[in-house]
Protein backbone atom coordinates (compact mmCIF):
# COMPACT_ATOMS: atom_id res chain seq x y z
CA UNK A 1 0.00 0.00 0.00
CA UNK A 2 1.27 3.16 -1.27
CA UNK A 3 0.62 6.56 1.76
CA UNK A 4 1.38 9.89 1.15
CA UNK A 5 1.23 11.55 4.90
CA UNK A 6 1.04 14.92 5.17
CA UNK A 7 2.52 16.10 8.57
CA UNK A 8 1.47 20.01 9.57
CA UNK A 9 4.75 21.95 11.28
CA UNK A 10 2.09 22.56 14.36
CA UNK A 11 1.78 19.05 15.01
CA UNK A 12 5.14 17.97 14.45
CA UNK A 13 7.29 20.47 16.09
CA UNK A 14 5.05 23.25 17.71
CA UNK A 15 8.11 23.71 19.95
CA UNK A 16 11.84 21.68 19.43
CA UNK A 17 10.48 18.66 21.20
CA UNK A 18 12.61 15.96 20.31
CA UNK A 19 9.87 12.96 22.24
CA UNK A 20 7.61 14.59 19.76
CA UNK A 21 9.89 13.88 16.33
CA UNK A 22 10.45 10.86 17.63
CA UNK A 23 7.01 9.29 18.09
CA UNK A 24 6.14 10.88 15.22
CA UNK A 25 9.05 8.83 13.28
CA UNK A 26 8.35 5.68 15.65
CA UNK A 27 5.23 5.38 13.34
CA UNK A 28 6.51 5.96 10.12
CA UNK A 29 9.11 3.32 10.60
CA UNK A 30 6.44 1.21 11.91
CA UNK A 31 4.40 1.95 8.77
CA UNK A 32 7.26 0.98 6.48
CA UNK A 33 7.91 -2.66 8.33
CA UNK A 34 4.40 -2.86 7.58
CA UNK A 35 5.55 -2.92 4.01
CA UNK A 36 3.76 0.60 3.23
CA UNK A 37 5.53 2.73 0.93
CA UNK A 38 5.69 5.94 2.12
CA UNK A 39 5.87 9.73 0.91
CA UNK A 40 5.93 12.24 4.12
CA UNK A 41 5.48 15.77 3.78
CA UNK A 42 6.16 18.21 6.34
CA UNK A 43 4.78 21.78 7.17
CA UNK A 44 6.31 25.21 8.27
CA UNK A 45 3.72 25.41 11.41
CA UNK A 46 4.31 28.47 13.78
CA UNK A 47 8.26 28.66 13.29
CA UNK A 48 7.00 29.50 9.66
CA UNK A 49 4.50 32.07 9.87
CA UNK A 50 7.12 33.45 12.63
CA UNK A 51 9.78 34.32 10.13
CA UNK A 52 7.18 35.36 7.44
CA UNK A 53 5.78 37.56 9.40
CA UNK A 54 8.98 39.15 10.28
CA UNK A 55 10.19 39.17 6.78
CA UNK A 56 6.97 41.09 5.51
CA UNK A 57 8.04 43.95 8.06
CA UNK A 58 11.46 44.47 6.52
CA UNK A 59 9.68 44.45 3.01
CA UNK A 60 10.06 41.63 1.37
CA UNK A 61 7.47 40.42 -1.49
CA UNK A 62 5.45 37.80 -1.37
CA UNK A 63 7.55 35.29 -3.35
CA UNK A 64 10.29 36.13 -1.17
CA UNK A 65 7.65 35.32 2.00
CA UNK A 66 6.69 31.71 0.24
CA UNK A 67 10.76 30.82 -0.36
CA UNK A 68 11.32 31.56 3.45
CA UNK A 69 8.41 29.37 4.73
CA UNK A 70 9.58 26.95 1.81
CA UNK A 71 13.17 26.76 3.84
CA UNK A 72 12.05 26.21 6.67
CA UNK A 73 9.50 23.48 5.79
CA UNK A 74 12.92 21.51 4.56
CA UNK A 75 14.46 22.30 8.07
CA UNK A 76 11.39 20.47 9.39
CA UNK A 77 11.94 17.78 6.71
CA UNK A 78 15.07 17.17 8.03
CA UNK A 79 14.42 17.19 11.78
CA UNK A 80 12.51 14.47 10.83
CA UNK A 81 14.91 12.47 8.22
CA UNK A 82 17.48 13.31 11.48
CA UNK A 83 14.91 10.63 13.55
CA UNK A 84 14.66 7.87 10.99
CA UNK A 85 16.50 4.66 10.73
CA UNK A 86 18.17 3.45 7.49
CA UNK A 87 15.02 2.94 5.56
CA UNK A 88 14.70 7.47 5.01
CA UNK A 89 16.02 8.77 2.33
CA UNK A 90 18.52 11.00 4.09
CA UNK A 91 17.78 14.47 1.94
CA UNK A 92 14.50 16.05 1.67
CA UNK A 93 13.48 16.24 -1.79
CA UNK A 94 12.90 19.14 -3.61
CA UNK A 95 10.66 17.82 -6.51
CA UNK A 96 7.98 14.94 -7.02
CA UNK A 97 9.97 13.62 -9.62
CA UNK A 98 12.73 12.92 -6.54
CA UNK A 99 10.17 11.40 -4.00
CA UNK A 100 8.47 9.63 -6.68
CA UNK A 101 12.42 7.93 -6.87
CA UNK A 102 12.93 7.51 -3.96
CA UNK A 103 9.35 5.86 -3.39
CA UNK A 104 9.70 3.39 -6.01
CA UNK A 105 13.32 1.94 -4.75
CA UNK A 106 11.81 1.58 -1.32
CA UNK A 107 13.03 4.91 0.47
CA UNK A 108 10.41 7.08 2.72
CA UNK A 109 10.95 10.25 1.54
CA UNK A 110 10.31 13.06 3.24
CA UNK A 111 9.59 16.67 1.97
CA UNK A 112 8.78 20.06 2.72
CA UNK A 113 7.69 22.79 0.39
CA UNK A 114 7.60 23.03 -3.72
CA UNK A 115 6.99 25.95 -4.87
CA UNK A 116 6.26 29.50 -4.52
CA UNK A 117 2.23 29.93 -4.07
CA UNK A 118 1.69 26.21 -3.13
CA UNK A 119 1.08 25.05 0.10
CA UNK A 120 2.77 21.89 1.77
CA UNK A 121 -1.56 21.01 1.97
CA UNK A 122 -1.36 21.01 -1.81
CA UNK A 123 1.93 19.55 -2.34
CA UNK A 124 0.75 16.38 -0.62
CA UNK A 125 -1.78 15.99 -2.95
CA UNK A 126 0.28 16.62 -5.50
CA UNK A 127 2.81 14.26 -4.28
CA UNK A 128 -0.02 10.88 -3.77
CA UNK A 129 -1.03 11.70 -7.59
CA UNK A 130 1.97 11.62 -8.89
CA UNK A 131 3.30 8.08 -6.99
CA UNK A 132 -0.58 6.97 -7.54
CA UNK A 133 -0.85 6.32 -3.97
CA UNK A 134 -3.81 4.35 -2.20
CA UNK A 135 -4.09 6.35 0.84
CA UNK A 136 -3.40 10.70 1.56
CA UNK A 137 -3.55 11.13 5.04
CA UNK A 138 -3.69 14.97 6.67
CA UNK A 139 -2.36 14.96 10.41
CA UNK A 140 -3.26 18.19 11.57
CA UNK A 141 -4.07 19.94 14.99
CA UNK A 142 -7.87 20.24 13.85
CA UNK A 143 -9.21 16.34 14.44
CA UNK A 144 -11.30 16.46 11.12
CA UNK A 145 -13.44 18.59 8.50
CA UNK A 146 -15.62 21.04 10.09
CA UNK A 147 -18.58 23.21 8.38
CA UNK A 148 -17.06 26.36 9.68
CA UNK A 149 -13.22 27.00 11.80
CA UNK A 150 -14.03 25.38 15.18
CA UNK A 151 -11.66 27.67 16.66
CA UNK A 152 -13.32 30.54 15.53
CA UNK A 153 -16.85 29.00 16.34
CA UNK A 154 -18.31 26.84 18.88
CA UNK A 155 -20.63 25.40 16.85
CA UNK A 156 -18.91 23.73 14.48
CA UNK A 157 -19.92 20.50 12.97
CA UNK A 158 -17.71 17.83 11.99
CA UNK A 159 -18.23 15.53 8.92
CA UNK A 160 -17.46 12.13 9.32
CA UNK A 161 -17.40 11.82 6.09
CA UNK A 162 -17.88 14.12 2.55
CA UNK A 163 -17.36 13.38 -0.97
CA UNK A 164 -14.55 15.25 -3.13
CA UNK A 165 -16.47 17.66 -4.78
CA UNK A 166 -18.28 18.49 -1.26
CA UNK A 167 -14.61 19.13 0.77
CA UNK A 168 -13.96 21.96 -2.37
CA UNK A 169 -17.64 23.90 -1.46
CA UNK A 170 -16.81 23.37 1.85
CA UNK A 171 -13.23 24.32 1.90
CA UNK A 172 -13.98 27.56 -0.57
CA UNK A 173 -16.77 28.74 1.74
CA UNK A 174 -14.35 28.24 5.01
CA UNK A 175 -11.96 30.27 3.08
CA UNK A 176 -14.03 32.70 2.34
CA UNK A 177 -14.57 34.05 5.96
CA UNK A 178 -11.84 36.38 7.23
CA UNK A 179 -9.82 34.66 9.98
CA UNK A 180 -11.55 31.22 9.55
CA UNK A 181 -8.19 28.44 8.49
CA UNK A 182 -9.39 25.01 7.57
CA UNK A 183 -7.56 21.95 7.61
CA UNK A 184 -6.15 21.79 4.03
CA UNK A 185 -6.42 24.56 1.84
CA UNK A 186 -8.77 24.96 -1.19
CA UNK A 187 -6.09 23.99 -4.03
CA UNK A 188 -5.48 20.44 -2.31
CA UNK A 189 -8.93 19.94 -2.08
CA UNK A 190 -8.97 20.58 -5.90
CA UNK A 191 -6.28 18.40 -6.25
CA UNK A 192 -8.19 15.44 -4.18
CA UNK A 193 -11.26 16.00 -6.15
CA UNK A 194 -9.28 15.70 -9.65
CA UNK A 195 -7.20 12.62 -8.62
CA UNK A 196 -10.05 10.81 -6.81
CA UNK A 197 -7.98 10.37 -4.15
CA UNK A 198 -9.14 8.50 -0.75
CA UNK A 199 -8.14 10.75 1.82
CA UNK A 200 -8.40 10.64 5.49
CA UNK A 201 -8.32 14.53 7.76
CA UNK A 202 -7.48 13.54 11.28
CA UNK A 203 -5.36 14.91 14.26
CA UNK A 204 -2.20 13.69 14.09
CA UNK A 205 -0.92 14.93 17.56
CA UNK A 206 -0.92 11.37 18.54
CA UNK A 207 0.48 9.95 15.70
CA UNK A 208 -0.88 6.40 17.11
CA UNK A 209 -4.18 7.80 15.26
CA UNK A 210 -1.77 8.00 11.81
CA UNK A 211 -1.04 4.69 12.11
CA UNK A 212 -4.48 3.38 13.03
CA UNK A 213 -5.66 5.06 10.00
CA UNK A 214 -3.00 4.28 7.42
CA UNK A 215 -3.17 0.63 8.57
CA UNK A 216 -6.99 -0.28 9.05
CA UNK A 217 -9.20 2.46 8.13
CA UNK A 218 -9.70 3.27 11.89
CA UNK A 219 -9.86 7.06 12.84
CA UNK A 220 -12.53 9.62 14.27
CA UNK A 221 -11.49 12.30 11.96
CA UNK A 222 -13.35 13.23 7.95
CA UNK A 223 -13.45 10.24 5.59
CA UNK A 224 -12.54 12.05 1.83
CA UNK A 225 -14.46 9.29 -0.79
CA UNK A 226 -14.22 10.61 -4.23
CA UNK A 227 -16.54 9.74 -6.58
CA UNK A 228 -16.27 5.87 -7.97
CA UNK A 229 -14.11 4.84 -4.98
CA UNK A 230 -16.79 3.82 -2.40
CA UNK A 231 -14.91 0.21 -1.24
CA UNK A 232 -12.45 0.62 1.16
CA UNK A 233 -8.63 0.00 0.18
CA UNK A 234 -8.51 -3.08 -0.59
CA UNK A 235 -5.47 -3.09 2.05
CA UNK A 236 -7.43 -2.90 5.08
CA UNK A 237 -9.66 -5.79 4.34
CA UNK A 238 -6.75 -8.25 5.08
CA UNK A 239 -5.53 -6.19 8.12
Amino acid sequence: MRVVISIGGSVLAPQLDPERVERHAAVIESLATEGCELGIVVGGGGVARDYINAARDLGANEVQLDQLGIDVTRINARLLIAALGPRVDPKPAHTYEDAGDSIRRGDVSVMGGVSPGQTTDAVAAALAEYVNADLLIYATSVDGVYNTDPNVESTAEKYGSLSASDLVDVIGDIEMNAGASAPVDLLAAKLIERSKMRTIVLDGTDPSRIEAAALRGEHSGTDIVPGGTDDDPSYWAQR
